[in-house]
């Protein structure tokens, strides 16, 4: 068994985690995630201005005193902290691992950077399509900011079976920097698919730090102590079964639920989570409670992985502005409408997009938010267009409404600054046109081979559990969706993925039955311009739904507040609902919140 420990979920997490996992109790590795698809371009503009930059300079700046625990410990880092400059970032670690007298071998992962051969890709032929959209290469060619292709877990496990003790790596999978230990500690080979898909499960479960934990978690009340927070760790065994755990002492929770949010996490079609290593049936996992902030998992089934990998590009897509305004009551509601008015008739050339919203009122959920009247409400206003003059004269113009308009008003942050907008691009690669080359201390850099595609393996289907809608009361009672189920919501681009986790058995045979897509569209509106999605994940009493253009272009496109619609989440649990009392006679009633 070993133990694989997350410090870090994406660059800006709380690094202080690293320390925590190393002194906290026996770790055998830990793991950092450091990148998301907007990471990728600002790496990649901060190494066109200085060619030594282009990592997490963060990274080593925290690891750099750790080393020499590091060493005493035994304990190996795996990290794709190397941006676009994986070697620059390993330069840096390995002098201050000098300067300390720390003998170190460092490894890196070289070859994800493809912005560089893009020419070169297209005059062979192949086609850098937008994945999601249908759109040609040919509508961003010559904007290209950066192009990154997802490697998986073999070369990290290749850089771990020569002897690196640290492996930095470029554009990695978050679920393949834990998925490599257990490569290069058990041995799995390319055709253990189960064992494999394990793997991707456990890394999919810890790749958010704290989210495993407590962290962000519905029902935050149960939730003892954010403060010194536990990150999760993984014992992971042979057979590929883990338990998710933290260390002793610290803040958080980790029980099944916790563990449930996080798996319907930007999960997508649970059947078919795609990865380069494997395609795992999140469905066939198993979950049951192991002690106190221990989760067992187990009995997860596996595919083999697609013949392309992603191809994650970044390019230059205009510009966008966002400036903000502060009313106090009463009447807050309606100064930011008059104020909100008062600018867009000033304000009068037209906009590719805009937005107005009302943080503190509605801002989240749009027309689902309650009717209130509060003491306060931060009016933001945003516009984005490829025009920067337009954007320009709009920034000014914020600023000047304040004395002339209606009163209550406190100035917030001056004039706002024009931002450029750097998009995101999804395409597939066949594997067989890049190459990850592993470069270890002390050692000539090598080319891999990519291992070969296994054929799927002949099985029965394994039955799911089985739910029965228990005999019904006749009396319905109304509640909201929060009293039946828990659940978390997070992006894909500009869709927006949330899963819903019945608190029963009689509960979730009741949401399959009632809580259609259909009804999911409609609730939402004009938050979701596209279609949705259902997918059912019986084994958690779960359902995923998938909302389509529901984001307003997603990530840095996006002008709404939540532009990856972390909220959404909270908005369908508070969807109104007649239930069955029977229905609810089978979930606990939520204890007081502190």
């Amino acid at each position: 068994m070993i133990r694989i420990a997350n410090a870090g979920g994406y660059w800006g997490d709380d690094l202080s985690a690293i320390e925590r996992q190393l002194r906290g109790g026996p770790v055998d590795y830990v793991t950092i995630d450091f990148l998301a698809e907007i990471t990728m371009s600002i790496m990649q503009k901060q190494r066109s201005r200085d060619p030594k930059a282009g990592y997490a300079r963060d990274f080593v700046e925290v690891i750099s005193p750790l080393l020499p625990l590091i060493a005493e410990r035994g304990v190996k880092l795996v990290t794709n902290a190397g941006g676009v400059n994986p070697r620059g970032c390993a330069e840096a670690l390995l002098a201050a691992a000098k300067k300390q007298g720390v003998d170190l071998k460092v490894g890196v992962v070289l070859g994800d950077d493809l912005v560089g051969r893009l020419d070169e890709l297209e005059a062979a032929g192949v086609r850098l399509d937008n994945m999601e959209t249908g759109e040609p290469y040919s509508a961003i060619k010559g904007r290209v900011a950066s192009a990154n292709v997802y490697f998986g877990a073999w070369p990290i496990a290749q850089a771990l079976d020569r002897g690196a003790q640290i492996v930095i790596t470029g554009r990695a999978t978050d679920t393949g920097i834990t998925l490599a230990p257990m490569i290069h500690e058990f041995g799995w080979k390319p055709d253990e698919l189960d064992k494999l898909a394990s793997g991707i499960i456990a890394g999919h479960i810890i790749e958010c730090g704290a989210q495993a934990t407590g962290g962000n978690f519905t029902d935050w009340w149960k939730v003892k102590s954010f403060v010194n927070i536990g990150y999760p760790i993984v014992e992971v065994s042979s057979d590929g079964s883990f338990v998710v755990t933290k260390h002793p002492g610290t803040g958080g929770l980790v029980n099944v639920e916790t563990v449930s949010e996080q798996l319907v996490y930007e999960m997508g079609d649970p059947k078919e989570y795609l990865t380069p290593d494997v395609s795992a049936d999140f469905t066939t996992a198993r979950l049951a409670p192991d002690g106190p902030d221990r989760v067992r998992v187990s009995g997860i089934q596996g595919r083999p992985p697609p013949r392309t990998l992603k191809v994650s590009m970044s390019y230059v897509d205009g510009f966008k502005v966002s400036g903000s305004i502060i009313l106090c009551g009463p009447e807050a509601i309606p100064k930011a409408e008059a104020f909100s008015q008062l600018f867009w008739e000033r304000f009068a050339a037209p906009l590719e997009d805009r937005q107005t919203e009302l943080v503190g009122y509605n801002s989240c959920h749009w027309h689902l938010a309650a009717p209130g009247d509060p003491n306060e409400v931060y009016l933001r206003l945003s516009g984005r267009d490829h025009d920067k003059a337009k954007l320009e004269a709009f920034s000014r113009l914020i600023p000047s409404l304040i004395l002339s308009g209606p009163p209550g008003v406190a100035a917030t942050g001056g004039r706002p600054q024009v931002q450029e907008v750097v998009a995101y691009w999804p395409a597939l690669l066949e594997r067989d046109r890049c190459q990850a080359i592993v470069e270890v201390t002390g050692s000539e850099a090598h080319t891999m081979a990519w291992p070969p595609i296994p054929a799927p393996a002949s099985r029965p289907e394994t039955p799911g559990p089985s739910f029965e809608m228990p005999p019904l009361a006749g009396k319905k009672r109304g509640v909201v969706l929060s009293a039946l189920a828990h659940g978390r919501s997070g992006d894909k681009g500009d869709t927006s993925n949330i899963g819903i986790i019945a608190r029963s058995d009689a509960a979730f045979a009741w949401l399959r039955e009632h809580l259609t897509a259909e009804r999911v569209k409609q609730f939402f509106g004009e938050l979701c311009k596209g279609r949705v999605v259902r997918h059912e994940v019986p084994n958690l009493r779960a359902l995923n739904f998938l909302l389509h253009d529901s984001l307003g272009g997603g990530g840095t496109v996006s002008l709404r507040i939540d532009p990856q619609g972390k909220t959404l989440s909270h908005a369908l649990l508070a969807m109104e609902m007649k239930v069955d009392e029977s229905i609810l006679a089978t979930v606990s009633t939520a204890p007081a919140r502190r």
